[in-house]
This record gives C-alpha cells, sequence and structure tokens, in this order.
C-alpha cells in the first residue's frame, strides 16, 4: 500500500481498501505492526520475538509488508531495521483499535503493559494515552489553540483540525517549537486520533510530533519499560501543568 502523491488532476475513482486489509488481517502481521507502531525500527529477530514465531517466518511475513508498502526497511552495514512506512499507516492501525475486540489479559505482565498503554503511548510519532488527550484538552482550555472546519490550505476537509492562536504562537514559541517550519511539512499541521484506549481525541499531525519531540528533549516524558508506553516524568507533570495546563496526577 504505497500512499500516492498527491494529484488533482488524477484522482483515483476509489480507495482498494481490500489488499492492505488483507495484509493486516493475519494476525503474525498485525503483531509485527503493532510492534512498530512507536516509529522505532526493529531488527528482524526482535520483530520475530514480539510476535512469537520463527525467525523464518517472520522474514516471510516482513516480506509481504514490504511488496504492500505498509513497511520499509532501513540497511545498516550488513543489518537491517523495519519501520512503518509512514504516519498514514499508523493512523489506520489506531483507528482499526477502535473497531476491535480487545486482546485478552492472560497474565499480570499483560494487564501492567494494558494499564501503561492506556496511561501514556507513542501513536507513531506522537503522545497518545490519556496523557495525550489531557495535553489536547489543555491545549484547548488554555486558549492555546483553537478548533477550525471546513478547507484547508492544502484542498482536504476535516471537523477535526486546529489552528494556533496568537497566545499560543507565543507560547510554543517559547517551548521551543518553530511553528513556521512546522506549517511548511507536507503533513497535515494539526489534525485529531480518537483515541483507542481513552475513545477520546489526541493531537495528531506535525505540530503534535513537534510537541512530543521537544517533550523527549526536555525529559518531561521518557520511553516506557513496555513496548510503546512512555512514562511522564516528576518534572513533566510540573512543566505540563505550567505550560500547558495540563492536571496528571
Amino acid at each position: 500500500m504505497t500512499v500516492p502523491a498527491e494529484n488533482p488532476d488524477a484522482l483515483p475513482w476509489d480507495a482498494d481498501i481490500a489488499s492492505a486489509a488483507a495484509l493486516i488481517a493475519d494476525s503474525t502481521r498485525a503483531a509485527i505492526l503493532r510492534a512498530l507502531l512507536p516509529d522505532r525500527p526493529l531488527a528482524a529477530g526482535e520483530l520475530a520475538r514480539l510476535a512469537g514465531v520463527s525467525a523464518a517466518t517472520a522474514s516471510f511475513h516482513l516480506a509481504k509488508l514490504l511488496e504492500g508498502g505498509l513497511i520499509t526497511v532501513i540497511r545498516q552495514g550488513r543489518h537491517r531495521y523495519y519501520r512503518l512506512a509512514g504516519h498514514e499507516v499508523a493512523a489506520a492501525l489506531e483507528a482499526l483499535g477502535l473497531i476491535s475486540p480487545g486482546l485478552p489479559v492472560r497474565s499480570l505482565r499483560q494487564s501492567r503493559e494494558a494499564a501503561a498503554l492506556a496511561e501514556a503511548r507513542m501513536c507513531y510519532d506522537h503522545l497518545a494515552g490519556r496523557a495525550g488527550v489531557e495535553v489536547l484538552d489543555g491545549l484547548l482550555r488554555q486558549g492555546l489553540l483553537e478548533e477550525k472546519s471546513g478547507r484547508t490550505d492544502r484542498g482536504d476537509t476535516s471537523s477535526h483540525r486546529f489552528e494556533v492562536t496568537g497566545a499560543g504562537a507565543k507560547e510554543l514559541g517559547s517551548f521551543g517549537l518553530n511553528l513556521l517550519q512546522l506549517r511548511r511539512s507536507r503533513r497535515q499541521f494539526a489534525g485529531t486520533c480518537i483515541d483507542w484506549t481513552q475513545r477520546r481525541r489526541h493531537l495528531n499531525g506535525a505540530l503534535a510530533a513537534a510537541i512530543t519531540s521537544r517533550m523527549f528533549e526536555l525529559g518531561w516524558i521518557e520511553r516506557g519499560q513496555r513496548r510503546r508506553s512512555v512514562r511522564v516524568t516528576p518534572v513533566g507533570i510540573e512543566g505540563l501543568a505550567s505550560t500547558f495546563g495540563v492536571d496528571l496526577p
């Protein structure tokens, strides 16, 4: 599934979702894709371990995902590392979580991992879980973002896109973001995902990725011990409260 280049003069008649759905429908490939959701390249051996299959089986499924355009490969010397093909793939997987039954919890370890993912995790390159939802709520409550509707400057329409206010530009600039540079990205500036654990919106797009990256730099969040999870640090709790009005216990 290669995302087509933008060409308003050559619009497809419809989207063939069956091919992408067939790739995701296999349980081993789904496990591999879930493991790659945090946008951290992983080797085939690690993906095999996380999916609970042999190296040969993992290689077979990785080839299928590569052929279908859902993942890409990075070569470093003799080593090969795999990652999702882009944020569009991550958004599709996150959306599927909303209509999919939850995997049953069969151990204390799984129970703790589920709680950690619901609290704070990565949705590709931006913050999700309760922490991500609260950050968006705080940005709106503080008047740093305002919701817009209708057609964007790129021609797409969305009922959930946001613009930075005057106060927001000042605050986010002080936070360390270059908004002008972010707006030049071909990616949507600021939209939302419906968070599959919270059933509420969290911020996505170039702005969300930049905020999350800056939070890592400042030590406000750090990678958790469990896959995809992140932990809001004590300094992060203070920083989120003072900067974005986010109240996390």
